[in-house]
This record gives structure tokens, sequence and C-alpha cells, in this order.
């Protein structure tokens, strides 16, 4: 993928702006803002090493994965959030952003990614089943979907999604 590097804690606020940026299409301005605050500095502080940005020939962010290696379960990875300019959507950007964290996973001995939706979000739950992810079974179903209610808070259901990383080709050392 052209211009993937590992994130750095001086991309955050690029990163903001283009979540604010990039979302405000399908939302308010202050839903846009309310979206990026899932995004804070803490996460590059801390997990900047199993980020990525990918970048134009100019510099500027295209799109971005911030995900993280479970400190808890040596063989779990996480993908949190990540955003793609809405003009390269469609095109392949995601699923290069995933299967670079899928292999970098692997070559760090993770045989598991998982990931969080809401429940409404139908184009991340068919993404990520596309990118091969199961749903998790939950105490509830909408729409024929498995969700976790309150997984976040009174109200605040998700889908739980889990990927084997079983056959991700690993870089020889």
């Amino acid at each position: 993928m052209t211009g993937l590097r590992q994130a750095r804690v001086s991309d955050h606020p690029a990163l903001v702006e283009c979540v604010q940026t990039w979302w405000g299409d399908s939302r308010t301005p202050e839903q846009a803002r309310e979206l990026s605050l899932l995004l804070p500095k803490l996460f590059l502080q801390f997990f900047s090493g199993t980020s990525l940005v990918r970048e134009d020939e100019a510099g500027a962010v295209e799109a971005f994965l911030v995900g993280f290696y479970s400190g808890d379960n040596g063989h779990e990875a996480y993908i949190h959030f990540v955003g793609v300019d809405p003009r390269l959507r469609g095109q392949g950007v995601a699923r290069g952003l995933y299967e670079a964290f899928f292999r970098r996973a692997a070559e760090a001995g993770r045989t598991e990614v998982r990931a969080i939706t809401s429940p409404g979000n139908t184009g991340s739950i068919a993404f990520h089943r596309a990118m091969g992810f199961e749903c998790e079974a939950g105490d509830r179903e909408i729409d024929g979907v498995p969700v976790h209610g309150d997984y976040d808070g009174r109200g605040q259901a998700r889908v739980c999604f889990r990927k084997r990383l079983d056959g991700v080709a690993v870089t020889p050392r």
C-alpha cells in the first residue's frame, strides 16, 4: 500500500481533523466532533507502534487505522478506529489497512483480531463480514445480527467481531 507507515503521536491533530471532516457528510458538526472523541491522543501515545497511517505524495493523511495488541491476552489484537477519505472509499484502501494490520499482528504472534461496531452501522457490519470476521453470539439479535446489549453502558449495544489469523502470510525474518 503506497504511503503506508506507522502512526506517530504527532498525527493526532490531523486524525481528529480527518474524522470531523470525513464524517461531516453523514453527521452534524457536533456529531462528527463527538465521534472524534473516540480517538483520544492516548491511543497514539501508547499504540502508535501498532497503528497505521496512509499518506498521499504531499504527506496528507488519506486513511488510518488505530489498533493495538492486548496486554491481557497474548493472542489477541484489536482494531479500534479506521478512517478513509470519502474520495477513496470503495477502492480497497480500508481492506489494505486491515490486511497490513493482520500481517503485523500475526508477525507479533497474535492469532485473532477483534473489533466492535454499533448495530446501526450496517456498512461496518458488512465490511467486517467481507473481511472474514465472524459476529460473536450476543444476548439478542437486531435485523438478524447478534448484538451485545448495554455493551458500552445502558442503551449502548454493540456488534462484536472476531477473526482468526490462520493462514495470514507473515514476512520472513
